[in-house]
């Protein structure tokens, strides 16, 4: 029988488990819920049982009843800042549920149905929270569909929602329905949020318009759809990213949001706004579970002050926003932290002798002193006062107590970069489909390469457990998802027949309860002499090897022996965020080390430069020394042409790599490398 494990609990077995969850779910059977015999469901319109059991026994609440918790709380204080006309303008928690409340009235205005889609299509902005949060109010469902999308691609996610109105950022993203809108039977109307309106079309309106639209719906009626609402009914949907076949509705209750908001937070120790108000800057895309439940939901729950960053902050402007807002809390993809890296070493290799002396004296004090738990030495007070606090302030970051990375692996090469300047960056690890983070680090459960701790309320399970303490980790709690939208067999494969997510992640727990990420199932390469192979520590440590090295994508699957694609780290056209032919400061340093005067891809690949790949395939020497088999050895590599990238469809929007999408457009190069 399987054994599952609680934050700060002993082992319980999976029997008694399913025994509390039921006589605990009979006494909240009082509770304001919506009948409801499953755990999941595929219909919208559907109710799910909660997984309330002992050390998760809050009461259920709607998004509704916790925003008006916070105005209650928190009302007079600061909610929203955006920049118009090089000021920032404030607005506070009441204003901030007036406008929802204004939103959702015309929202009713419009049609929207009960359970149906109010799509978001754009920027991060004080409009986007508007649209959201009225959204949930008025009855319907909130989706966000990724500002990259294609028009085919915002047309799935706003016919599987039934999207009754689409809302769009601008002229570039009202293009995208208008090309689709002949093929989307539920939509009615379209709001545009930002910029004139540049052409007079029905049902088209611009944000002044649409707020004023609902201006003679009766308070009551908002009131009474407001009342109906029930904590275990849909309220949000986030798309996965389909790698392969159309992306998965992910449907979450506004128990799993309240919830969520409410605990994931705990770890990272977020204060409330009556303790200490936070401030965090708003840039990462909403679309997606880790921006929407750190910035909007968390925002909304703990009263933080939210700063709107520039639509252009991911090309360039979003260190200018952190220096003028200096926020108390930051969360960035692994590729943002990178990004910041690579700046920061690009900034030092500048400095004059001395400086550049000073700042590696400071970093590698710096990062002895964060890596032992003893008391910090004199030395690491005097480094970081003399260099390192210049150094973060030029980030933005000087006020910033807590930093944290998600939505994909962090390489150990970031992580102790930034310890370096005295930033400890805790890790999350979850899925959509768990709502976001289930394992956080934070103050009081940090330890690399971890991923901190089951969230407190929350449990798991590893499943398939080898040899080595290896399996695949499970997961259960009030955060995990109702199910895939109109897709049950998807839903049966993610949740087995207990309610357990099967998370597809393999890992390990060390006896303090600290879980390590090996890899994910689907990525393992099963080699053709059946050697299993996790591809991201051998990645990792290419990257690491290789300063010159941006991508590294492990090839094997099924074949005699490993191969790898690598890309070059070069300069990125700051319009487009295509990568250029450009090679990178960093990259040039390295060329110049060897001697080498390449300043372009071009001027590398092919074998053009021998001592770039004589260099290369010493790394590769290098990693490979270390293997734990030959069968995990890298037998061939060849560079190609172009960086990856989230335009060129190799990056998911949070700069995952998709590596089903790899394979399919490097085919034939990879099939060369196997050629006898």
């Amino acid at each position: 029988m399987a054994q599952v494990q609680m934050d700060g609990e002993e082992l319980v077995s999976e029997e008694n488990l399913n025994h509390e969850a039921e006589i605990i779910v009979e006494h909240f059977a009082s509770s304001p819920l919506a009948p409801a015999d499953s755990l999941w469901t595929t219909d919208a319109t559907s109710s799910v049982r909660l997984r309330m059991e002992e050390g998760c026994l809050d009461e259920p609440i709607t998004v509704h009843q916790m925003f008006k918790a916070s105005v209650e709380k928190y009302g007079h204080m600061h909610a929203l800042a955006s920049k118009k006309n090089k000021k920032w303008e404030k607005i506070t928690f009441i204003e901030y549920y007036q406008f929802c409340w204004t939103a959702a009235r015309s929202f009713i205005k419009l049609g929207l149905e009960r359970f149906h889609g109010v799509a978001i299509l754009g920027f991060n902005s004080a409009e986007w929270f508007f649209s959201a949060v009225g959204a949930i109010m008025a009855g319907g469902i909130m989706t966000g569909i990724y500002a990259t999308n294609s028009p085919e691609a915002c047309q799935y996610v706003a016919n599987d929602s039934k999207a009754n109105i689409i809302v769009v950022e601008n002229q570039k993203q009202l293009d995208k329905i208008l090309q689709i809108r002949e093929r989307l039977p539920h939509l009615k109307a379209i709001v545009q949020y930002s910029g004139q309106l540049q052409q007079k079309i029905s049902n088209l309106y611009s944000w002044e318009e649409f707020m004023d639209l609902g201006l003679d719906i009766p308070e009551k009626q908002l009131e009474d759809i407001i009342s109906s609402q029930r904590a275990n009914q849909c309220c949000v949907l986030i798309y996965t990213s389909g790698t392969t076949g159309n992306p998965k509705g992910v449907m979450l209750s506004h128990d799993n949001i309240t919830w969520t908001a409410s605990h994931a937070s705990m770890v990272g120790e977020v204060q409330p706004a009556d303790t200490k108000q936070e401030s965090l800057v708003s840039y990462l895309p909403l679309s997606h579970i880790a921006a929407q439940i750190y910035d909007l939901w968390t925002g909304i729950m703990f009263g933080e002050l939210v700063y709107f960053a520039q639509p252009d902050a991911l090309k360039g402007s979003l260190v200018n926003t952190l220096r003028e807002v200096c926020p108390t809390s930051h969360m960035g993809v692994p590729r943002v932290w990178e990004k910041m890296m690579e700046k920061i070493k690009q900034g030092i290799s500048q400095c004059g002798y001395v400086k550049k002396k000073l700042m590696t004296w400071a970093m590698s004090v710096s990062l002895e002193a964060n890596q032992k738990d003893d008391e910090k030495p004199f030395l690491f007070s005097l480094a970081d006062s003399l260099v390192l606090q210049r150094l973060r302030a030029e980030l933005g970051l000087s006020c910033c107590q807590k930093f944290f990375s998600g939505a994909a692996p962090i390489g150990s090469e970031t992580v102790q970069f930034f310890l370096g300047l005295n930033i400890r960056l805790y890790e999350a690890y979850g899925m959509s489909e768990s709502t976001g983070p289930h394992f956080m680090s934070g103050p009081k459960a940090y330890k690399l390469p971890s991923c901190g701790k089951v969230v407190p309320g929350c449990r798991y399970k590893m499943a398939n457990v080898d040899s080595e303490g290896t399996g695949e980790i499970c997961f259960w709690g009030r955060n995990i998802f109702m199910g895939f939208l109109n897709m049950e067999d998807k839903t049966r494969e993610a949740l087995d027949e207990d309610g357990w997510l099967h998370s597809g992640d393999l890992g390990k727990i060390d006896e303090e309860g600290f879980l390590y990420i090996t890899g994910r199932m689907k990525e393992l390469i099963i080699t053709a002499g059946g050697e299993n192979v996790p591809p991201v520590p051998i990645e990792e440590a290419v990257k690491k090897e290789l300063p010159i090295i941006s991508n590294a994508m492990l090839i094997g699957d099924k074949r005699k022996f490993l191969s790898m694609l690598l890309t070059l780290k070069c300069c990125v056209d700051t319009e487009t965020m295509e990568p250029t032919e450009e090679l990178s400061v960093e990259a040039v340093d390295f060329c110049r080390q060897l001697g080498s005067q390449a300043t372009k891809v071009s001027d590398i690949i092919e074998r053009k430069d021998k001592e770039v790949y004589q260099a290369i395939q010493e790394g590769i020497n290098r990693v490979n020394s270390a293997a734990t088999s030959h069968a995990q050895r890298i037998q061939k590599w060849t560079i190609v042409r172009k960086d990856f990238s989230v335009s060129g469809g190799e990056l998911g929007p949070t700069m995952k790599l998709h590596r089903p999408v790899v394979l399919q457009m490097y085919h034939k190069v990879i099939e060369s490398l196997y050629q006898e």
